[in-house]
């Protein structure tokens, strides 16, 4: 039917036209903008997906930055404490030199003392951004002063977000001065020097007259005038008792005032031998035989505290024995502030590590963005040829669909 009210042609024409321009602004719009996913309405779940991780990206930015200044900041503090390293090494060549006999101890401090204003230098001046790592208010031994560093950001399974830091704790084993003024730095604290430890021989053998072991029985020991007490020596449990008065047979002395016993059958005792200067006495009967022996058990160290510290010594006031004792405390000081700075050494060598995998972690982040939104400009650039070929198509049967209804005319015309 042909109707000039109604132009059904004309009007499928023009939907058909309506749809090819939308389909077109969009095309337009992500050749424009390079986003195959702009807003929110054109996938919702990408748009989520990207949007968060774009956010996520901006604080891994920020970590980068932090991670340079704390570079910067441990890198300041390692330099510092490998000069450090150096210098101690100085004054503990200084002091050995000074233990030769004949040498001119005065010349030798003036040249600590200057290494000793070096090493004060040192630390003062290892500041970066207001933060010093090498002097810290150390109030005690056990105080610790934890420095950070922020070293990643982290969403989880989740969807919980973190803040990952490395940490450095500032104690008495990591910085060179206490600045609370008790002393309590590597180079102004006192070490104390340890003597080894010493493990004595066992003798079980009973063999020469050293080792002879005397027995008595208590009526002699009680004419002698000895009395007896229960009493732990040494490492020993054994029940011992100790002689109050000498024992003397046949013009000979036996038993000394201060020996101790152990009851070993009846009314028999004998004597355990006590080693000189240890305090640990031992013995043993096998029913027939007596036999002793000293107890195995290490004698404690001795812990031998140095005249001054490393930033206080002067050597021109130590004698022999004492400058020995201050070149062990200034090695022990030495190996603590070669730890300090290995510690420095391995949190710098984790920043670089962080700085490197922020930066690839942040390259694939934004790859993975680009996977989900970013539009393929060689098809979007074919389909937009395509669809500028079906507008001018739609135009031209929108054209031929709007002069049928002329047609008509020609009817009233006849």
């Amino acid at each position: 039917m042909t109707s000039i009210l109604t132009n059904v042609a004309a009007m499928a024409a023009l939907q058909t036209l309506r749809s090819i321009d939308t389909k077109m602004e969009e095309t337009q719009s992500r050749v424009s903008s390079g986003l195959r996913v702009g807003t929110a309405s054109d996938n919702a779940a990408y748009w989520s997906i990207a949007t968060t991780m774009r956010s996520d990206n901006m604080a891994l930015s920020a970590v980068q930055d932090a991670l340079g200044l704390g570079a910067a900041k441990v890198d300041t503090a390692y330099a510092a404490m490998q000069t450090a390293v150096e210098v101690v090494k100085e004054i503990k060549a200084k002091l050995v030199a000074a233990t030769e006999e004949g040498v001119d101890r005065s010349k030798i401090q003036e040249e600590i003392e200057q290494l000793q204003a070096q090493l004060r230098t040192i630390a003062s001046a290892a500041s970066f951004s207001g933060e010093n790592w090498l002097q810290a208010d150390i109030t005690t031994p056990a105080t610790v002063v934890t420095k950070s560093v922020v070293g990643s950001f982290v969403r989880a399974a989740d969807g919980s977000v973190s803040v990952k830091k490395i940490n450095y704790n500032l104690g008495a084993d990591t910085v060179l001065f206490d600045t609370s003024g008790n002393k309590n730095g590597i180079l102004d604290r006192v070490f104390n020097v340890s003597q080894n430890a010493v493990t004595l021989t066992v003798n079980t053998s009973g063999v020469g007259a050293e080792h002879t072991v005397a027995a008595y029985t208590i009526d002699q020991l009680i004419a002698a005038g000895a009395t007896f007490t229960t009493n732990t020596v040494g490492t020993t449990t054994t029940q011992l008792a100790q002689a109050t008065a000498d024992l003397i047979v046949g013009g000979v002395t036996v038993i000394t005032n201060g020996d101790y016993f152990v009851q070993v059958s009846g009314n028999t005792w004998a004597r355990a031998v006590d080693v000189t200067g240890t305090g640990q006495e031992a013995l043993h009967y096998d029913g027939a035989a007596i036999y002793y022996g000293v107890d195995t058990s290490n004698t404690p160290a001795i812990d031998i505290p140095a005249p001054e510290s490393v930033d206080t010594v002067d050597i021109t006031l130590l004698t022999n024995n004492e400058l020995d004792v201050m070149v062990s405390a200034v090695d022990k000081a030495l190996e603590v502030v070669i730890s300090a700075s290995a510690d420095l050494g391995s949190i710098a060598m984790r920043i670089e590590m962080q700085e490197n995998f922020v930066a690839s972690l942040t390259d694939s982040i934004d790859s993975g963005i680009g996977r989900l939104v970013d539009a393929d400009m060689n098809e979007e650039s074919t389909r937009l040829k395509a669809l500028q070929t079906q507008q001018q198509l739609a135009i031209q049967s929108l054209s031929i669909a709007n002069t049928s209804s002329e047609n008509v005319l020609q009817l009233f015309r006849q």
